[in-house]
């Protein structure tokens, strides 16, 4: 079942001479604008029941704006916005809480607001003042809160009855690590509900634990909507881009999606992993030491270089990273043709899958400053146990155990 439609959406701001003017274009007089300007244009795409979508993009893509079109808080100036079910949405911290009224106030406001009468809030108001956890502080104005405990608050209301489609705009960003992990289990289990989830979030952790598909906003329009892990590199090969950059995209052998990007001042020639006996290996056995060699090529003369690499899982998610910058290994004043090689030497201290490497050659501390190249998928391997003990995980961290 398709619960939200979104068909060729746009939003403009205009500028007009008088109020007038704007008052006779609500009724459709043929008046021009003196100023147009189009924050969103062509915005097409649909959830299902269930499904998990991730909304990414740099300050000013329009993220909000398209959130708050989705909610009715916003109309558009084009297209259509057809939502089959409820919406439960945290876009702002507090959710408009009037800070002299206190949280439990706000709650009977808020939940008032989402459509529920006095009755329902009743059977809800222990269960949302439990999830909150904030103590005494639920009976005092909301004046007096932290933005934490505001989100909290904030989140224990719009959760409190399942909705069909849950809208968060990184909020969750302000709570704590501990109220941020009560929050995604309890995301986790609306959405095994079947409740769609649509977030906003620049945590890559975040979108690619929670979601199964991504969408990347840039000028106002979608330029990526696939699976999480391609689109983030894609997101984080924009970020580093400059204005001597590309960006590439190919399809391996595998049919995975490899995101290439930088200004090409230095290139990855290679990437393998080795095992002690010096032969490239594709597998490796749980806490085997390993080699990881990056030979690069210098094409311009570079006053720095930094390489660097991480480790991430099947999902994509970032298990291990460094670079040369902090291993205190920073090469200076390279000249054109020169050819490196770094070899990294490591246990494989990590738990049974399979597993990618993304390399980066850059100046200073990140590839954000200057990027020569980042290439994703550089290198794929797997790891299996061939002689530990059972376990299960991504880390292999042997522990000794005594009974007292």
């Amino acid at each position: 079942m398709t619960l939200l439609v979104v068909s060729n959406v746009g939003k403009a701001y205009r500028t007009y001479r008088s109020e007038w003017q704007r008052m006779a274009r609500w009724f459709y007089m043929p008046i021009k604008a003196t100023e147009e300007h189009w924050v969103l244009k062509h915005i097409s795409f649909s959830l299902g029941a269930g499904e998990a979508i991730g909304l990414v993009g740099q300050n000013g893509a329009g993220k909000s704006t398209l959130l708050k079109m989705i909610t009715g808080t916003l109309q558009p100036s084009e297209g259509k916005v057809q939502v089959n079910g409820r919406i439960a949405a945290i876009l702002e911290l507090g959710m408009g809480f009037n800070p002299e009224l206190t949280g439990r106030q706000n709650v009977y406001h808020a939940a008032g607001l989402m459509g529920f009468n006095v009755g329902e809030i009743n059977g809800a108001i222990d269960d949302i003042e439990a999830f909150a956890e904030i103590g005494e502080y639920f009976d005092h104005a909301v004046r007096t809160y932290s933005s934490g405990m505001q989100m909290r608050v904030a989140f224990s209301v719009a959760t409190a009855f399942r909705p069909e489609i849950l809208i968060i705009d990184e909020a969750l960003s302000v709570g704590d690590s501990y109220f941020q992990h009560k929050s995604f289990g309890r995301i986790k289990e609306y959405q095994k509900a079947g409740t769609t989830l649509l977030i906003v979030s620049h945590d890559r952790g975040s979108i690619q634990a929670l979601c199964s598909r991504a969408i990347l906003l840039d000028g106002g329009t979608i330029i990526k909507d696939g699976p999480p892990e391609e689109v983030m590199d894609y997101y984080n090969a924009i970020i580093a881009q400059k204005e001597n950059s590309v960006v590439e995209v190919n399809t391996l052998a595998d049919g995975g999606r490899q995101t290439k990007s930088g200004s090409g001042k230095a290139s990855i020639e290679s990437v393998t992993l080795y095992n002690t006996e010096g032969a490239p290996v594709e597998y490796i056995a749980v806490g085997e030491d390993v080699c990881l060699t990056i030979k690069v090529k210098i094409n311009v003369q570079l006053p720095e270089l930094v390489v660097g690499y991480v480790i991430k899982d099947r999902l994509g998610q970032d298990v291990f990273g460094t670079n040369t910058h902090h291993l205190k290994c920073v090469r200076t004043d390279l000249q054109e043709g020169e050819s490196l090689s770094y070899e990294f030497r490591f246990p494989a201290a990590l738990g049974v899958g399979s597993y990618s490497v993304a390399v980066a050659l850059h100046a200073t501390d990140s590839h954000i400053a200057d990027n020569y190249e980042w290439r994703d998928l550089a290198l794929l391997f797997n790891v299996v146990n061939m002689s530990k003990g059972s376990f299960v995980g991504l880390a292999w961290i042997p522990p000794t155990v005594e009974c007292k």
